[in-house]
């Protein structure tokens, strides 16, 4: 059935249709949306769910690592200051092997305090053993968190669903919302490898000394590799029900592009309007968008991006010290072909800042008319900060 829906509100159908077991709920802005709609849903009876209301977004997880160990089927969601106090908690769910799904609203890390759009709180978490899922519309929101639940609970692995602020969170738009049947179809009811029982006791989150802690952190690749390997066809089924589906990436115009723009999020959108206007000029433009980062799908960007000349990496996000994040890693994605393209790097829309198309073609033709890129990153559209000059004797 097509409704016009908030992307946050995608998220909660999708929760709604998983028959999540227990939500845990810390509201923070911009993802408020989310669990105040899942409040509705279990207060009206449409979700039969267990909803903790938690004092913090570290409780929040706790919660739910306690919830999932006992073999239910969990769901939360957070965003930036709220997604940084987690972090300690997101490695006990993924050492755990928790099949956790959370989903992430991308909000500007403090300070300055900032509620809008930027990819650093979600990537800030890459090293936390969570396969990480990014989004572009409001019905690859609803899609996608359906995809989080079933591929959590194949690899034993917790899934973060990633959406941008306001952009994507606040945006109203059709979405064909499934019916249960359907979602029923794809998603079975969960069944746990291991959960707490009191009639096959067991000892969890014990004390790993150095002969097995090694091969513990190995078997966390080993689901990642599996999670890679399956993701082609847990979307093919998902196609075959929905008539849906998205791919690790999705290549657009890739075939006979000279200058692909490489994209995640809501600035994939705007591009796909610059790449028309491009192609009408006559301009080998291609659209290289990555939706799964974590495992980074390396070997099919580089089969994407081998014969090209140039890639501008378009990131919503910056690891201080470094560069953008994922232009870091499409670079060692590529570093052993024999030859590569020059990988140009671009900042762009911290904070929130509006990228627009006129910003995106000044990207482009700055990638097409330089040889090669600079060592560090650049930062488009960047205003000069104001000059202030205290008078120290006051």
């Amino acid at each position: 059935m097509k409704r016009v829906l908030e992307g946050s509100h995608s998220v909660a159908e999708a929760v709604r249709l998983a028959r999540a077991d227990v939500i845990a709920a810390y509201p923070i802005t911009p993802q408020t949306h989310i669990v105040e709609r899942l409040s509705d849903f279990c207060a009206d009876g449409s979700l039969k769910a267990r909803y903790l209301r938690v004092e913090s977004e570290h409780s929040a997880m706790a919660a739910l690592i306690g919830a999932s160990s006992a073999g239910v089927r969990t769901f939360t969601a957070t965003s930036s200051q709220g997604l940084a106090l987690m972090h300690e908690l997101l490695h006990w769910a993924s050492g755990a092997r928790l099949p956790i799904v959370l989903a992430e609203v991308n909000r500007a890390l403090a300070p300055g305090w900032n509620i809008w759009t930027d990819q650093t709180d979600s990537l800030a978490q890459r090293d936390t053993g969570w396969i990480q899922l990014y989004c572009e519309t409001g019905q690859e929101v609803l899609d996608t968190t359906l995809q989080a639940f079933r591929l959590a609970e194949q690899v034993s692995l917790p899934v973060m669903v990633v959406l941008d602020a306001f952009y994507l969170s606040h945006t109203y738009e059709p979405v064909d919302v499934p019916g249960q049947e359907e979602a029923d179809r794809f998603l079975p009811a969960f069944r746990p490898r291991f959960m707490l029982n009191t009639e096959k006791p067991c000892a969890f989150n014990q004390m790993a000394p150095p002969d097995v802690y090694m091969e513990m952190r190995r078997s966390i690749q080993d689901g990642m590799k599996v999670a890679l390997g399956g993701f082609a066809e847990m979307e093919e089924e998902f196609r075959r029900i929905f008539g849906r589906s998205y791919g690790a990436v999705e290549a657009i115009s890739c075939e006979d592009a000279e200058i692909i723009l490489v994209t995640s999020g809501t600035i994939t959108s705007t591009c796909r309007q610059l790449l028309k206007e491009l192609r009408s000029r006559g301009e080998k433009a291609g659209i290289l968008k990555i939706k799964l980062f974590r495992p980074f799908p390396a070997e099919s960007i580089r089969g994407y991006l081998k014969n090209v000349r140039k890639a501008a990496v378009i990131d919503r996000n910056f690891s201080f010290g470094s560069g953008g994040i994922f232009a870091g890693e499409v670079k060692a994605a590529l570093c052993d072909l024999p030859e590569r393209p020059e990988v140009f790097s671009f900042i762009a829309g911290l904070g929130g800042r509006d990228v627009t198309i006129s910003d995106l073609e000044s990207i482009y033709m700055q990638t097409k008319s330089q040889d090669v890129p600079p060592q560090e990153s650049i930062w488009a559209g960047l205003r000069p900060l104001p000059v202030y000059a205290p008078d120290l004797k006051e």
